[in-house]
């Protein structure tokens, strides 16, 4: 059994910007819940940001972008909520070393947690290929990301049990 980080939205917690969950089925994340630690985590709660909070989309770049100070988070009020979402991942990350946490399963799309995909930056609906800064952040550290929809590849990874 491992420990696996888990976005708490995918969990049934209702902690997305409009205050909502993200509904999951599929069977390898039933096994995953059913057989792995979980260890639950909302970045941008824990880092401060309120539920519900406006919508928030990084701008000009991605997650690694963020992490090298090009790039920024901007809520759709135009404030910068770059330094909430740096400290959540930071959160995240310290989190996993407590726990000896070696894999994430994160919400795609989401400036946090979005590890193969996010929003275009422009509040236009549109996605583009690109990672959210928690994810990029613990990709750095080592710690292999995955979205709700490829958990297949991570039991393949540790194993069926």
């Amino acid at each position: 059994m491992a420990k696996i980080l888990v976005s708490a939205c995918l969990l049934g917690s209702a902690v997305r910007y409009n205050g909502s969950a993200v509904e999951v089925n599929s069977i390898d994340f039933n096994w995953l819940v059913d057989s792995q630690e979980i260890v639950s985590l909302c970045p941008e709660v824990a880092a401060g940001l309120p539920v519900p909070r406006v919508p928030a989309e990084i701008y000009s770049g991605s997650g690694t972008e963020v992490l090298a100070g090009t790039a920024r988070v901007i809520g759709s009020d135009r404030a910068d909520m770059t330094e909430f979402f740096l400290s959540g991942a930071k959160m995240a990350l310290q989190l996993c070393r407590q726990h000896n946490i070696r894999y994430a399963v994160l919400t795609e799309n989401s400036p946090s947690c979005g590890s193969g995909f996010i929003y275009d930056g422009r509040f236009s609906g549109n996605k583009k290929v690109g990672a959210g800064v928690v994810s990029a952040f613990l990709e750095q550290a080592g710690i292999q990301v995955f979205s709700q929809y490829n958990v297949g590849r991570l039991r393949e990874l540790i194993g069926i049990s």
